[in-house]
């Protein structure tokens, strides 16, 4: 499957064998790494949720959107839960094109689109605190939990 929630730290070598193919050209890739820092303030560790029936389908979505778009051979995505030390990566997205720039806009449009509607849900720990960081539609809402 080209699409995973997982629970182990993402293989992006083997993302990037799963889109490879004869006719592309280019591959791109996206990472999204756990930082140290987040609303001024110094992140320890994060943690992720995630309804994976759903998150898939919505992966499956955002693909088909993309294929719409640009002319795209193969498209992974794989994204982690549990919990992620700083500059463990929490998303991979690979994509595979006959031209580099379809790669690289489908990947842009792929994080952009991942973030508003897939059901992935990011906490962050920091000293003295932890907060659920939500992004509907695009913005960032913040719940403070004591």
């Amino acid at each position: 499957m080209n699409h995973e929630i997982v629970q182990e730290s993402i293989d992006t070598d083997a993302l990037i064998l799963k889109v490879a193919t004869p006719e592309a050209g280019a591959i791109s890739t996206f990472h999204g790494v756990v930082r140290d820092n987040s609303l001024g303030r110094k992140v320890q560790y994060l943690f992720y949720e995630a309804y994976p029936p759903m998150a898939i389908a919505e992966m499956v979505k955002i693909e088909e959107e993309a294929q719409g778009k640009w002319d795209i051979a193969q498209m992974a995505i794989v994204h982690r839960v549990g919990r992620l030390e700083i500059g463990e990566a929490s998303v991979v997205i690979a994509v595979s094109s006959p031209h580099r720039l379809d790669a690289i806009e489908a990947c842009h449009f792929t994080i952009d689109r991942l973030k508003q509607t897939v059901p992935v849900w990011k906490k962050e720990y920091w000293e003295g605190g932890e907060v659920w960081i939500e992004n509907p539609q695009g913005s960032t809402i913040v719940r403070v939990q004591p």
